[in-house]
């Protein structure tokens, strides 16, 4: 099994192993710093710190030798899908695009939009999967991105642990199978070859139904001390509104 980086510290050691500048190491120091602002008290629906999971991301990208921005911009990928700015609204803002681009300069937080503005649908997958041979580089940065996450939510089975497991598993081995192909054709062989792995010991695994968690999607644990601002809340009940 492969051990990729869990915490901020192993890293920033991972990165300087690697030969990645001062520059670079400082650029993923910096989103991470804004990362545990944004993913306070955040898990994945496994149960797994959400921050594990974004270091984890980034981790991957530095294996494969991603270059210094990628890094960052993995750490980050999910800032405005599920990170807590404060107001309890999901999605960009130019109040949100502002403060990432303080924390991190214009070319991370770039690629962090495009991030999330990728379609990632069975529909789309095979429209990404047909079109990799002439996409432009920073599409090709992009899906890299998108395929190291993917990695690092299956390692260790962690698509298991939640309450929709056969959901995501049904959806791994119909839609997912395409990241393997995909890590081919843009460059990445070891890529391919550690994801067909790890899709293998996901299906063939099986994880106590005690162990599953009730949760099906990321979520918040506030510490005790911790109340919910009127405003915000307020701001939580407005956003989940049909006709928002």
């Amino acid at each position: 099994m492969h051990t990729y980086a869990q915490t901020n510290i192993q890293l920033y050691h991972q990165l300087a192993v690697l030969g990645y500048d001062a520059a670079d190491i400082s650029a993923t120091a910096s989103a991470y710093e804004i990362g545990i602002r944004l993913f306070t008290g955040a898990f994945r629906g496994s149960g797994k710190p959400f921050l594990a999971h974004l270091v984890g991301t980034a981790s991957i990208l530095a294996d494969h030798r991603a270059r210094g921005p990628l890094i960052a911009a993995g750490l980050l990928h999910a800032a405005y899908a599920n990170g807590e700015f404060g107001n309890g609204w999901r999605g960009m803002s130019p109040r949100k695009r502002a403060e990432v681009r303080r924390a991190v300069g214009d070319e991370i937080e770039d690629l962090v939009v495009r991030y999330t503005t990728l379609r990632w649908d069975p529909s789309s997958i095979v429209e990404i999967r047909d079109r990799i041979g002439v996409m432009t580089p920073g599409e090709r940065d992009i899906l890299l991105i998108r395929l190291a996450n993917e990695l690092e939510d299956h390692l260790d089975l962690g698509i298991l642990y939640q309450r929709d497991a056969e959901q995501r598993l049904r959806y791994m081995q119909t839609h997912l199978v395409s990241c393997v192909a995909m890590a081919e054709q843009i460059g990445y062989p070891d890529l391919a070859a550690h994801l067909a792995a790890t899709f293998d010991e996901v299906a063939k695994a099986a994880i106590p139904v005690a162990l599953r968690r009730a949760e099906a999607q990321s979520f918040r644990v506030p510490a005790a001390s911790h109340r919910t601002r009127l405003r915000v809340l307020v701001s939580h009940l407005v956003a989940r509104q049909p006709w928002r």
